[in-house]
């Protein structure tokens, strides 16, 4: 019995999340309520409440279901022994391929760029991002460090510059595709990073991400 209560909870707590998505997607977040995203589940706000104390709880958990896999993709390869700079393209090239692909990663990446609005109750959002902003930023710094040592190279730029830089262009690639998806995302992303940390002095010979990627199929 206690095992079928559990399950019964993380059903629930699915079908909430399914449900946010909906709503947020239709409606935007500010203009939601909780009470419509039970309804649109079949379910009573106590049940909302259950499992999320607030708006900004259950938004955070929706962008957890699609974004966690992807980060902890980020913090193995930049832990990794290799070469930092060819685990840094090839989790790009991952992330970009499943955002690309994936119709759920898509609605919440656009509910996330496109339809929240950062005001007072949603502050839990920010914080979000504030932190995983800065936790990508400190791997993708020591990525650079580790890459720059091993060439006995001297970085152009301070290498938390450089990491910003790549996370912007990362980033604002992912907001580019999502208004339209009027260009390959995976192919243009990883010839534009490609670009980016040759410019640094950072990419091996005879590497290119896209060409082996495709040449894998």
């Amino acid at each position: 019995m206690a095992r079928r209560t559990k399950e019964d909870a993380l059903a629930t707590r699915e079908a909430l999340l399914d449900a946010a998505v909906c709503v947020f997607g239709r409606r935007g977040v500010a203009r939601s309520s909780l009470a419509e995203i039970a309804e649109q589940a079949g379910l009573t706000r106590g049940a909302v409440y259950w499992h999320f104390k607030d708006k900004g709880e259950l938004f955070n958990a929706m962008m957890d279901r699609v974004t966690l896999p992807l980060e902890a993709d980020l913090i193995g390869h930049c832990e990794g022994q290799g070469d930092p700079v060819v685990e840094l393209l090839d989790k790009m090239r991952r992330a970009m391929r499943t955002i690309e692909h994936d119709a759920l990663t898509q609605n919440v990446l656009e509910i996330a760029t496109l339809k929240v609005e950062h005001v007072d109750d949603m502050g839990p959002v920010r914080d979000r991002y504030v932190a995983a902003h800065r936790d990508k930023l400190d791997l993708m710094t020591q990525a650079l460090e580790r890459a720059a040592a091993l060439r006995h190279k001297a970085l152009p730029a301070p290498a938390r510059t450089l990491a910003e830089g790549y996370h912007s262009l990362s980033h604002g690639l992912v907001f580019s595709w999502l208004l339209g998806r009027s260009f390959p995302l995976e192919q243009t992303a990883v010839l534009a990073m490609e670009t980016y940390l040759a410019g640094a002095g950072l990419m091996p010979p005879l590497t290119c991400a896209y060409a082996g990627a495709a040449n894998q199929g």
